[in-house]
Order: C-alpha cells, then sequence, then structure tokens
C-alpha cells in the first residue's frame, strides 16, 4: 500500500533547496560570508582611496561627509557587519536566509539613494545602476540560490534602484527615456544573474544528486581503505547522521562485489552493543555497492593514543572488556574478524552514558564454519590484515585463522595502547612479519615511565604467544581475566566524562599515520611496510 506523502510548504521549500543538508547549510553559510567580505572589502577601499585624494587635493568633487559619501562608507558597513555574523558561529538555515535577504535589499536601497544624493544628474543615474549590475551579478555567482529566489530579489532591487536612482527633472518624454533605459540596465542585470544561479544552482544540484545512495545522501568523506571509503550521510526522512560505506568504482569486479555483500551480510547477524550496527545496504542504478551503519562521533584508538600516548591501564581494561564481547559474539557465529587493530576500534562518549568502543571494518571477515569454501572471495597463499598486528599462524598459513588469532590481533592492540607504539616495528612487511612469528615480545613497562599493574601486563602477552593454545581460551575467557583485574572499575564514568570535555575534541581532528589493510602474496618479499 502506498504511504502518503508528506505535504510540503511551497513558501518554505524556496528556501530549503539551498540549505536541505546540514553541508548545503554550511556552503551557503561560506558562500554569503565570502560576498560579505568581498563586497566589504571593495566599498571600503573605495571609499578609503576616494577619501585619500580628496584629502590630498586630487578629487574636490568628493566630499567626506556628503551624503552620498556617507551612503556608499554604508555599503561597508552592511556588508561588513553580514561578514562578521557569518564568519564563524554556525546560524540556523532561517537565519541564514534572513540574512541574504536583508543584506541584499539593504544594499540596494542604499545604491539607488546613492544616486539621489549625487550633485551631478548623470552621475547620479550612471552610479546606482553601475552598483546593482556589479553586486548582484557577484551574488549570483557567490552566493548559492535557486533561479526563481535570484529573480525575486533582483526584482525588488531593480524597482529600488531605477526608482531611488532615477532623476525626475527635465521635459517629460527625457524622464520617460530615462527611465525606460535605467530599467533596461537593470532588468538585463536580473535576466544575467537569474541565468548565473540557473547554472550554478543546477550543476551543485547535479553533484547532490551523484552522491544520493538509495535513501541517504552524502555528506562528507571520513576514511577510505582497501575494502572502500566510509562518508558521513543523512537519511531523507529520518535526518539520522548514518555512516556509509562504498565500495570503489575501481575495485568494482566480480568477487570484489560479492566480498562485500558477504561483508553487509556476516556483519549484520552481529547484535553486540559494541559492534557497529548495520541499517541497510543496496546497490545504485548506476551499480555501486553500499552499506549504511551507525555514525560514531568519537575517534579512534590509532588516532587517540597518537595525540595523546599511553592511555592509562583502567582505560585499556575498559576499552578491551568491551571488545572482548564484540569479538566473543562474532566468534560463537564461528566469524573470524582477522583485522582487529586501533583503527579499527571506535571509541566515543555519548551523553548520559559510559565511555564505550565499537568493533568495525569487517571487511576481511571470514567464517569457519561455512561448509563450502568461498572460493574468489579471500585469495589462497595470501597475507591479509595489517602487518603490525598479524599473529603468527595468519603470516604461515593465512587460511588457517581462527578465533585464537583475533586474540592475538587483540593483545597487538593492548600493547600498543599501553606502550604507545607498537610491538614489533620495521623497515618492510617481511621484517616485520619475521618479528611475530620468531621475536619475543618485551614489556610494555619497559618503555613507559607510568606503572603498567603486572597482573595486565601479563594477560596482554598471554594475548601475543606465538603458539594458539597458549593464549587464552576464547575472547569470553580474555574478558573474565580482564574483569578479575579491576581495574576496569576505576575508569569511572566522571572520569571518562572529563577526559572528553577537555581533550576528546582534540583526539579526533589529530590524523592518524598508522598502516593501512593490505593483501600481498606470502612469497612476496619486495612489499614494503
Amino acid at each position: 500500500m502506498p504511504t502518503e506523502q508528506p505535504r510540503r510548504n511551497p513558501r518554505s521549500e524556496l528556501a530549503s533547496t539551498v540549505t536541505d543538508t546540514e553541508e548545503g547549510r554550511a556552503f551557503f553559510q561560506k558562500r554569503l560570508s565570502a560576498f560579505g567580505l568581498c563586497v566589504f572589502l571593495l566599498a571600503g577601499v573605495t571609499w578609503l582611496v576616494m577619501s585619500s585624494a580628496y584629502l590630498a587635493g586630487f578629487f574636490p568633487q568628493h566630499e567626506l561627509f556628503a551624503p552620498a559619501s556617507l551612503l556608499h562608507l554604508t555599503n561597508a558597513l552592511i556588508t561588513g557587519g553580514l561578514w562578521l555574523v557569518t564568519r564563524s558561529k554556525p546560524l540556523d538555515a532561517r537565519v541564514l536566509h534572513a540574512l541574504d535577504i536583508a543584506a541584499s535589499v539593504g544594499l540596494f536601497a542604499v545604491w539607488g539613494a546613492t544616486g539621489a544624493a549625487i550633485p551631478d544628474p548623470a552621475a547620479g543615474r550612471f552610479v546606482p545602476l553601475l552598483a546593482f549590475v556589479l553586486g548582484f551579478l557577484a551574488r549570483a555567482i557567490v552566493v548559492p540560490s535557486t533561479p526563481r529566489r535570484t529573480l525575486r530579489i533582483g526584482v525588488v532591487g531593480a524597482l529600488l534602484v531605477v526608482a531611488f536612482g532615477t532623476r525626475f527633472d527635465g521635459p517629460i518624454e527625457a524622464r520617460i527615456g530615462m527611465s525606460m533605459g535605467a530599467a533596461c540596465w537593470a532588468a538585463s542585470a536580473v535576466t544575467i544573474a537569474t541565468l548565473a544561479s540557473y547554472t550554478i544552482y543546477g550543476l551543485r544540484r547535479e553533484v547532490q544528486k551523484a552522491r544520493v545512495f538509495g535513501q541517504y545522501t552524502l555528506e562528507s568523506k571520513i576514511g577510505e581503505g582497501g575494502m572502500g571509503a566510509v562518508w558521513r550521510a543523512s537519511h531523507a526522512l529520518l535526518r539520522r547522521p548514518t555512516a556509509v560505506k562504498l565500495l570503489p568504482p575501481e575495485a568494482m569486479s566480480d568477487a570484489a562485489i560479492r566480498r562485500f555483500e558477504r561483508e553487509v551480510q556476516l556483519t549484520a547477524r552481529l547484535t553486540h552493543p559494541n559492534t557497529v550496527a548495520i541499517y541497510d545496504y543496496g546497490r545504485t542504478r548506476d551499480g555501486i555497492f553500499y552499506y549504511a551503519m551507525e555514525l560514531i562521533e568519537g575517534t579512534d584508538l590509532e588516532r587517540l593514543v597518537a595525540a595523546h600516548g599511553p592511555l592509562p591501564p583502567e582505560r585499556v581494561a575498559h576499552l578491551l572488556i568491551q571488545v572482548c564481547g564484540a569479538l566473543g559474539e562474532a566468534h560463537d557465529l564461528g566469524l573470524v574478524h582477522r583485522d582487529v587493530k586501533p583503527a579499527n576500534v571506535l571509541v566515543a562518549m555519548r551523553q548520559h552514558e559510559h565511555e564505550f568502543s565499537k568493533l568495525v571494518d569487517f571487511g576481511l571477515v571470514k567464517s569457519v564454519k561455512s561448509e563450502t569454501p568461498e572460493l574468489g572471495l579471500t585469495a589462497t597463499n595470501a597475507l591479509t590484515g595489517t602487518p603490525l598486528y598479524l599473529s603468527p599462524e595468519a603470516i604461515q598459513d593465512p587460511d588457517s585463522v581462527n578465533a585464537q588469532s583475533d586474540l592475538y590481533a587483540l593483545g597487538a592492540v593492548a600493547w600498543y595502547l599501553l606502550a604507545g607504539r607498537p610491538v614489533f616495528e620495521g623497515r618492510t612487511v617481511v621484517e616485520v612479519c619475521a618479528l611475530h612469528l620468531h621475536e619475543a615480545p618485551r614489556r610494555p613497562s619497559e618503555l613507559v615511565a607510568s606503572e603498567v599493574p603486572a597482573e595486565l601486563e601479563a594477560i596482554v602477552l598471554s594475548c601475543l604467544a606465538k603458539k594458539p593454545e597458549a593464549r587464552p581460551d576464547g575472547a569470553r575467557a580474555l574478558r573474565e581475566l580482564l574483569q578479575g583485574t579491576g581495574l576496569a572499575e576505576r575508569w569511572t564514568q566522571s572520569r571518562a566524562e572529563d577526559w572528553w570535555r577537555v581533550s576528546g575534541r582534540h583526539a579526533s581532528q589529530v590524523e592518524a599515520s598508522g598502516p593501512r589493510t593490505i593483501a600481498v602474496a606470502v612469497d612476496d618479499r619486495a612489499a614494503s611496510a
């Protein structure tokens, strides 16, 4: 049964089409501010030049305090005020549209009044028309506007300029001809400005249409990896912030599409609160595969450490316990993540909730319960994952990875959080892999000045055991070990809230330079880290 479409208000539709998304609103404010600054500088510099010339005796017909001069300065004051109001703090879309109309009408009135105030009749006719033509065309080019909106504002401006700027002296024929000539120039400016808005606004709408996937409109790119790009998006009806992942066009092979679709289907089976939730997925008319998931307003562990260095042991335990819960559910369903790393663990602080973490990017997930081999989805005899967090068995026999391999990677993540650096580092992939295979990890306490509890350090080192059977017996067992230390209880909600209030914004803006997920043949000795 077809659903009834909500009625749209024609009056509000005209204004909302330019700012119908947060990105559109921010872009409109940015361009409105740029227009204000541009006219402010032009009008202000012109007034200063003319005033300086008058004081130097080169421009005697210009008087500093004459009405025409003061009105010219008013142009700078109006647009300077527009620039100051819109330059920093985000403003509501309705406020922005009101400022646009008020500033435009104010400029039109000032231009017309300036023409009436100029003593010379010829200059009084020429100056307001010239100002209107240049100013209104500049607005049409700089400020996003629908053609209808530009036309309406332009008609108002043309009437004001023609009405105030035309001198009504002399014979009736001359006055009629003067008015008709001014009206033709103003109408030409309005027509060209409307065509400019039609072209520029139309091109922008076409770009926006190209960024619409199903019910989701892409706003800004969050990140990009080997399995696709992730964008911040909004739903057409729900207006809920969403993250949308796209399979890049250059990776649109049949195998890649099947792998991407498999990622969605497997991840959608997971319901643990510390696993990213999948909302929807599909394909566009152009064949681009996408899926929508919850958007986490925070940062990842890689950026967190890059911004603040090693984390307190109690915070590490608190975050790891949550990741263990997500992995425990996945392992119970026979799923192995295979790419557990700091960049794939998001951390955030929601209002009235404790700090939480989310395990994301199941792009390399593998089902160990599948009876039918998934040929073509995971390359045979290939090293897949991130070298700094690969388990020894993933290096030696990638097809043999299991839940214990995820525990090794999580142990490497824990080591990174405690020490502020990867457990093994090398100049090439081969060198890093050799260290994972043969080198015993150092204790994190040897590298940091702060104290690392021996119990937590022992748990982390047990996860980094070379043999899978020497590691904790599953994610749930690891979680119990971490809970048994009692450390997580010391990272209280008040401590987490204090940290996010002071340092959270800075951590989310730091660019992490860690390794990306890669896939190389195990016999490729020339690969670089």
